[in-house]
């Protein structure tokens, strides 16, 4: 569906550090094979924790979302995730999607997101129906993937090892632009909330 000049296509997130993204880098590194066409691996450059998707939207209401995000983070202080280890969606056998795990303070990120999906519903967005789930997208898997092609990434996934740890404080919360081109999504920030007490 066209986008109209006017829409922004954009999501909430909270976006990671450089140690963070040069770490998923060297393990895309490690799990990349050619024999795996199938898989669309995700530039580490553009990898973040979604919060909420919003689709395409006027960018007059930038500012209006911006307010619910500092409305939703307010009375919450910075805190820390970890990030680490390997699963897919929905299951090795039959791999979706391949994530890196996030630990940590989750209660305090569900709390938040769960306060940004309340206060943008009082705006007309969805609420999320599906459980929030934190995890950090690696890789994508092409629909026409084999159930065999799946299972040999599942197995591969399986057997690697990813014992690396990394700490991520969570101080802010960002209003994302994602332009789709053939190259891949291009994300832009288009506003940001800090985290305070």
């Amino acid at each position: 569906m066209p986008q109209n000049a006017d829409e922004i296509r954009s999501f909430i997130a909270i976006e990671l550090s450089d140690e963070v993204r040069n770490g998923l880098s060297r393990l895309r590194k490690e799990l990349k094979r050619d024999e795996h066409r199938f898989v669309k691996w995700v530039d580490p450059e553009g990898i973040h924790l979604t919060l909420k998707f919003l689709g395409n939207i006027p960018s007059r209401r930038v500012t209006e979302i911006t307010g619910a995000i500092e409305a939703a983070a307010r009375g919450i202080p910075p805190f820390g995730l970890e990030i680490s280890g390997l699963g897919a969606f929905p299951r090795l056998e039959q791999i979706r999607i391949l994530w890196v795990g996030v630990g940590g303070e989750v209660d305090r990120l569900k709390d938040l997101q769960q306060r940004i999906d309340a206060g943008l519903a009082t705006l007309g967005f969805a609420r999320e129906e599906r459980p929030f789930t934190p995890h950090l997208t690696l890789a994508r898997v092409r629909k026409e993937a084999s159930p065999s092609e799946r299972r040999s990434l599942g197995e591969l996934v399986r057997t690697a090892v990813f014992e690396d740890r990394y700490e991520a404080r969570v101080e802010t919360i960002s209003l994302m632009r994602s332009q789709l081109t053939p190259a891949g999504a291009i994300y832009t920030r288009l506003s940001e909330v800090r985290l305070s007490d």
